[in-house]
């Protein structure tokens, strides 16, 4: 018998994101939680410890923080989801809420940076492409950069004389450039590293009179550090020997670099000070960590989660920093590793397993992106899926983070085939190891998880079961006309070209080319103002599963891309796993 209480207790379960802090007035610091059942904005003032709601929405809030001053709270306010809307802010104390920046018409956000001073720099990203405004207290927002392609605020220097600017004007907003600027819009020097190798900023020195600005840069096919001085014209490359990837932040007094450390789906952290080059690891548990920062004292505070153990708050001197209210999530089993010669590589899938023996009923589960990765880190959908005595296997297909630039970018062109080569492969090995039931074989995914669901219920008909989709693209002609710009960058930049230059390239991979070939039965979520795979192109599919008489189901909700009310996301967890059970005769 299932605990349906138990699984559901994972999701219900009080969590806080890792805390942020204003650089002015560190004990001012603002989290998320999902306490009251939707995820919203908290202020946490660390000297009288109290805490507070900042934001109290239908739908949830997702994007907010604190500005260095710790006088203000910023949040953005969209509507149901739709990810387009205007900055607001409030008193850290509390107040009325009132716009951040009057006189900048809503859009979607591209970047976010301010100062002590109160200056703000504010990207948006619109039909037009990418503008970057100059917002003074006072006064009306000026136009410091405008680009059809698309950009991003990169960082604001401490002493507020230079600004940060990722762009993709040579046409790939997959490996981005960067630009520094003088707030009058003059450009202080530009970096780029060619064709095929982006570079990105991770912020500038926090020290004021500091112009040097942290970048990470792939020029020897991983994700690596190096040191820009754009005033001096500078380049100090750090060569950090861990196998994987790394990215980094600064200490307070910019005498350090605090490292994230990812490798084979797991994390770690160091201290590198940068006057010696040397490098210290810092005491983490096994796992996956979100987020870390450094705090004045010199303690490191972090985001910590593994598959078996659910979310908590640390602190390198070896406390818990923030919890929520009430009980913690029942925990889960642990992750198994399997590697799986592929036709671009050895395969890194993770493997979840109820117990018993197998064969099992088994949830290949498509992690979204594509630019991310599946970890070792809680999920309470992985679980629900295994309380019901499901294997979960997850697969960081050829596209995913973490392997490297040449596994990320091995899509490019061949997009959504590739990937499913990769998961084909796991998914022959896991059939043949007697891990999963041939029989009884669930493709499932969110975003592009949902994307490749679908693609490969089409692709690859014999081999599963049963489909579930949520939010994907599903015609991706469609999708193109009607997804945010930012998005149309991406995909420009994916497939070569725009739908009208490489038609034959978006054929080949959108979904509503093979409709006629699924075999299985499909259940689609979709929210109903979802900016990154817009729901016209859903009902194209649905249409054609209409009249070809496959066998489906659709859930629409009033949100966008996903959902942050908890009971929302239960119920359809609860669907989703109803419909597989369904059609695999396990009710």
């Amino acid at each position: 018998m299932v605990d349906e209480e138990r699984w559901k207790a994972r999701f219900r379960a009080a969590r806080v994101s890792l805390p942020g802090w204003a650089k002015d007035a560190p004990s001012r610091c603002t989290y998320r939680s999902n306490a009251t059942g939707t995820w919203e904005i908290y202020a946490w003032d660390r000297e009288s410890g109290k805490r507070r709601q900042v934001t109290d929405r239908p739908n949830g809030t997702w994007m907010g923080g604190v500005d260095p001053t710790g006088e203000w709270i910023w949040w953005f306010a969209d509507t149901d989801g739709d990810e387009f809307g205007v900055w607001m802010r409030q008193p850290f104390h509390g107040g009325p809420d009132e716009p951040a920046v009057p006189g900048l018409e809503p859009a979607y956000p591209a970047g976010l940076a301010r100062g002590s001073s109160g200056l703000a720099v504010v990207g948006r990203s619109t039909d037009d492409g990418t503008t970057i405004h100059l917002c003074r207290p006072g006064a009306s927002p000026e136009v410091l950069y405008h680009h059809a392609e698309d950009a991003h605020v990169a960082g604001l220097s401490r002493d507020e004389t230079l600004i940060a600017i990722g762009h993709s004007e040579h046409g790939d907003s997959r490996h981005m450039a960067l630009r520094v600027v003088r707030p009058d819009g003059t450009t202080v020097a530009d970096l780029w590293d060619g064709e095929g190798k982006g570079v990105y900023s991770c912020g500038f020195s926090p020290v004021a009179g500091d112009s040097r600005l942290l970048v990470n840069h792939e020029r020897r096919g991983r994700p690596e550090l190096l040191i820009w001085d754009p005033i001096a014209g500078t380049e100090t490359e750090l060569h950090i020997d861990l196998p994987g990837e790394i990215d980094a932040d600064w200490y307070p007094d910019a005498s350090a670099l605090l490292i994230s450390h990812s490798h084979h789906a797991r994390d770690e952290l160091y201290r590198y000070d940068l006057a010696g080059g040397t490098l210290h690891r810092i005491d983490t548990p096994r796992g996956v960590i979100t987020g870390a920062t450094a705090r004045p004292d010199g303690t490191v505070e972090f985001a910590w989660s593994s598959a078996a153990e659910p979310p908590v708050i640390r602190s390198s001197a070896g406390t818990v920093v923030l919890t929520a209210e009430g009980p913690p999530a029942p925990p889960s089993v642990p992750v198994e590793d399997a590697w799986v010669d592929g036709p671009g590589g050895r395969i890194h899938a993770l493997i979840s397993k109820p117990g018993g023996p197998g064969p099992h009923p088994t949830v290949f589960d498509i992690h979204g992106g594509p630019t991310a990765q599946d970890d070792d880190s809680f999920s309470p959908a992985v679980a629900a899926w295994v309380d019901h005595g499901f294997a979960v296997v997850r697969v960081n297909y050829r596209g995913s983070t973490g392997y490297g630039s040449a596994w990320r970018d091995a899509i490019e062109h061949r997009v959504g085939l590739t990937e499913l080569e990769d998961i084909k492969a796991v998914r022959d090995w896991a059939v043949q190891s007697g891990l999963a039931d041939p029989a009884r074989l669930v493709l499932t995914g969110g975003s592009w998880g949902g994307f490749l669901t679908l693609l490969g219920l089409g692709t690859q008909p014999e081999d599963w079961t049963v489909g579930i989709a949520s939010v994907p693209v599903a015609d991706y002609f469609a999708a193109y006309e009607d997804e945010m710009e930012a998005l149309k960058a991406f995909d420009r930049s994916l497939f070569g070209g725009s739908p009208e230059e490489v038609p034959d390239r978006y054929r080949r991979s959108s979904p509503l080319t093979y409709v006629e070939q699924v075999r299985a039965p499909v259940f689609i979520l979709a929210g109903e103002n979802d900016p990154r795979c817009p729901i016209r192109q859903i009902d194209n599919y649905l249409k054609r599963l209409d009249e070809l008489g496959k066998p489906h189901e659709v859930y629409r909700y009033d949100a966008g891309h996903g959902s942050l009310v908890v009971e929302e996301r239960i119920r359809q967890m609860e669907m989703e796993i109803t419909f597989a059970r369904k059609h695999l005769g396990l009710l």
